[in-house]
């Protein structure tokens, strides 16, 4: 099995330490490629280490620049971060890519422009920012109340 899939399992497990050094492993057989960089990203993510999941992402979507996941996810990052208007800029460009055709995107792109226009706005708890990868299944990131 590849560190990229044992990676993935690793993170549905909440086991973001040892996802991210799935995802090390993975990058060290296969480069940095999109995938590889976008997972590496999440974990530092869920791991809150937000500038390294920042530049990350940033890396995977100036090496492929549809991959929807990427876009979705360095999304995620700018909300966390307080940078709303790009992080809205961000989702837009997510869900152009993907056609409109994922739930989380929209909600994601939904609430990053409720939060430009009433920056003090909390979503509720069934309102979460969610991370997106290829593939199956999706992370719920939860925020900092």
């Amino acid at each position: 099995m590849d560190g990229l899939t044992v990676g993935h399992r690793l993170m549905a497990a909440g086991e973001y330490d040892l996802a991210l050094r799935a995802y090390y492993r993975a990058a060290g057989t296969q480069g940095a490629t999109v995938d590889v960089l976008s997972a590496i990203g999440s974990a530092d993510l869920k791991l809150g280490r937000l500038n390294q999941a920042e530049q990350m992402l940033r890396r995977a979507v100036e090496t492929d620049e549809t991959f929807v996941p990427a876009w979705n996810n360095l999304g995620v990052v700018l909300m966390d971060r307080g940078k709303y208007g790009e992080a809205s800029r961000v989702f837009h460009t997510a869900y152009a890519l993907d056609s409109g055709q994922s739930d989380a995107i929209r909600q994601n792109l939904r609430l990053a422009l409720a939060k430009m226009k009433k920056p003090s706005y909390a979503p509720s708890q069934d309102e979460q920012f969610k991370l997106v990868r290829r593939g199956v299944g999706d992370y719920l990131l939860l925020t900092k109340n």
